[in-house]
């Protein structure tokens, strides 16, 4: 009788195959469902505004003033860590993505009369990392009467990482822009590369948002929008730069006006990466754009006085906010027509986000 009880060689063999095939039939899986649903959006579509302004911009007004905002899906600010930057955290608990949340809406609220334009990357409308909350409809509530636009660069049925945790799962995210004026023509550009398959599936398909609004000359200002690649080895982001920069020297020829409000994921040219780092940088280096890449008068805009990005290798707490890799990678690009009248960097301590916002005031030169 004991015999039955004792497993024969077959039986543990089939045992041993169950035990280590359920892992590896849920990678197999998840990356033939991830690649049967893979989002990819034309090069170029257009996009029609989910609310309408009914407002014309005035080329003889004195000033435009711009808020630029990475917020970061409203779950990587100071009590968060993320896995991709060394940390644990996949997603915040309730009570932090409400605190992220609050912080966000409360702000952008607080300067909302004050803008022109309001330019957000990370923006979820259905992602289990944000708890199914839609942040674009929810911000939009504020802006009635206003020109609003989400477009997706982060869209999967389901996220398996990290594959030692719960993973993130479903994302839909992307770029929200929010204008007091109407557009003639808006549009989505994909920038071109991806990473190998299959990591191509479950990475962002990067874009910029491009609003053409205009002018009584028959010229137009063109509001832009983007996020470029990060955690790559520098590749795929000199594709983006140079298909974008290919798109604003054409614009401009035609004499149109320029305004891009980005987090480039690198940082602008000669600006010493280093710089809210003091010397605790040995193990961490940031890229600059080439101090050449665009032609002479364009302007790379920025406050040198206050980072406007934290590395999530950890927890941010009051006594390790010196010792944290901060460094500066959201920034303004505008073209030769453009006079900055100032900008500013808002030094939130990354409370909310591991961003923090950028101000920039303008005006178009005669």
């Amino acid at each position: 009788m004991l015999r039955r009880f004792i497993p024969t060689k077959r039986r543990l063999l089939w045992g041993l195959g169950f035990l280590f095939g359920l892992p590896l039939l849920y990678v197999v899986s998840v990356i033939a469902v991830g690649s049967l649903t893979d989002y990819k959006p034309p090069e170029h579509q257009a996009i029609s505004p989910d609310k309408h302004s009914e407002r014309l911009l005035e080329s003889n007004r004195d000033s435009f003033n711009v808020l630029l905002w990475n917020i970061g899906y409203c779950g990587l600010g100071e009590h968060s860590d993320f896995f991709y930057d060394g940390g644990k955290d996949v997603r915040p608990n309730p009570n932090n993505y409400d605190r992220y949340w609050t912080g966000v809406y409360s702000y952008i609220a607080k300067y909302r009369d004050s803008q022109d334009f309001v330019l957000l990357q990370e923006v979820d409308r259905a992602s289990r990392r944000s708890y199914h909350h839609d942040q674009y409809e929810g911000l939009g509530i504020m802006f009635d009467g206003w020109e609003t636009i989400h477009a997706l660069n982060y869209k999967n049925v389901w996220n398996p990482m990290p594959l030692t945790e719960i993973p993130l799962g479903k994302i839909q995210s992307g770029l929200a822009s929010f204008s007091r004026f109407a557009s003639s023509e808006i549009t989505r550009y994909s920038f071109p590369g991806n990473f190998s398959w299959p990591k191509s599936v479950f990475m962002l398909d990067r874009c910029f948002l491009v609003q053409e609004l205009p002018l009584p000359n028959g010229k137009h200002l063109y509001i832009i929008n983007s996020h470029n690649s990060s955690y790559d080895d520098g590749d795929l982001k000199a594709q983006q730069m140079d298909y974008l920069k290919a798109f604003l020297l054409k614009a401009y020829e035609d004499g149109n006006y320029i305004v891009v409000g980005a987090d480039w994921n690198q940082s602008p040219p000669n600006f010493p990466y280093y710089t809210f780092m003091g010397e605790k940088n040995e193990n961490y280096s940031q890229t600059n754009i080439a101090e050449d890449f665009m032609p002479e008068g364009w302007q790379w805009v920025y406050d040198k006085t206050e980072p406007t990005n934290r590395k999530l290798y950890r927890v941010l707490s009051e006594n390790q906010y010196e010792d944290t890799y901060k460094t500066l990678i959201d920034f303004y690009l505008v073209s030769p027509n453009i006079e900055v009248l100032g900008v500013k960097t808002d030094d939130l301590k990354f409370v909310s986000s591991d961003h923090q916002p950028v101000h920039l005031r303008f005006t178009l030169k005669d």
